[in-house]
């Protein structure tokens, strides 16, 4: 048995690990943490002063890496590092589930926190499970039938801290390619067999339905899966990681540090094609296959 302890830190989300080297783990060790990281859908480890080279090692140990980003420049010297700076302008203060805009987004995304500021910028977390289970019978077997259209073509970043021209460069970086891609509004994970509600901030209209009434009804869905309940909020220190099932949840990270610099470093575990409660998969209607970002991944 290992000797770390796993501490649940939400009634429905999220867990800490607590005496664990992320840098030395056994095979045994990274089966358990794999494990919880199905249970708790978030996991959060202290101290941990780790290197590029040390996440990068960490997260590859889940499966294939994808590269920093789709459209947006990597860490300099590390292809598959994303450099999240508040001072470049990537303040997303939105809930939104990574890169849903491609067939075959993230499996998992790690954080790791490099400067933080003294008060805010936390990031919140959100079961998308929890949220599909509250809903009501009548709504769960509509949302089920449902596919929504993912797309980076929207006004993704609207930072209130930082200068409206850096924010529209970050703007105009984002969107330098553009897809759309058709997604199950309710998506069966692959590993566990939840259902969960796989909407977020990319998920931009209801096929078949029209813009105002795709918009009444993301809403809808998207207040369960923001209920206080299902969100867990991390407190970052330096040396922090943070590990999410980008599959299962929903993140985002609040504008409310003012000027104050906070960087976090992301890197993605390659995913595969959500599969809805029909067995049909996704599919891309405008854009490329992001070969370039994301190694094709087969359905666990």
């Amino acid at each position: 048995m290992s000797q770390f302890d796993i501490r649940r830190v939400g009634g429905r989300i999220g867990a800490e690990v607590v005496g664990v080297d992320l840098r030395n783990l056994s095979t045994t060790e990274f089966e358990e943490i794999h494990t919880a990281l199905l249970e708790h859908k978030a996991l959060a480890f202290r101290g941990q002063t780790l290197t590029d080279a040390d996440q990068l090692a960490f997260a590859s140990r889940f499966g294939p890496l994808t590269g920093a980003h789709p459209t947006v420049p990597s860490v300099e010297g590390q292809p598959q590092v994303l450099p999240v700076d508040s001072e470049e302008g990537t303040r997303a203060n939105h809930w939104h589930t990574d890169v849903t805009f491609i067939r075959t987004p993230p499996k998992a995304s790690t954080l790791r926190s490099l400067v933080v500021p003294p008060y805010g910028g936390n990031t919140l977390i959100a079961s998308s499970a929890a949220a599909y289970a509250d809903l009501p019978a009548d709504l769960r077997e509509f949302a089920d039938r449902l596919w929504a259209v993912h797309t980076n073509d929207y006004d993704y970043v609207r930072p209130s801290s930082v200068a409206p021209d850096k924010a529209e460069e970050y703007r105009q970086v984002f969107i330098s390619t553009k897809w759309q891609t058709a997604h199950p509004v309710v998506r069966v994970h692959p590993e566990s067999g939840e259902r969960c509600l796989y909407i977020g901030g990319f998920a931009q209209k209801i096929i078949g339905l029209s813009t105002p009434e795709s918009r009444a009804i993301l809403d809808i869905l998207q207040a369960y899966v923001t209920r206080p309940e299902n969100v867990l909020r991390w407190q970052w220190a330096p040396g922090d990681l943070v590990l999410f099932d980008n599959r299962i949840t929903q993140h985002y990270a609040p504008d409310d540090y003012g000027d104050l610099p906070r960087r976090l470093h992301r890197v993605t575990v390659a995913g595969d094609a959500p599969v809805g409660v029909s067995g049909r998969e996704s599919y891309l209607i405008e854009g490329d296959d992001a070969s370039h970002y994301t190694p094709a991944v087969v359905a666990a």
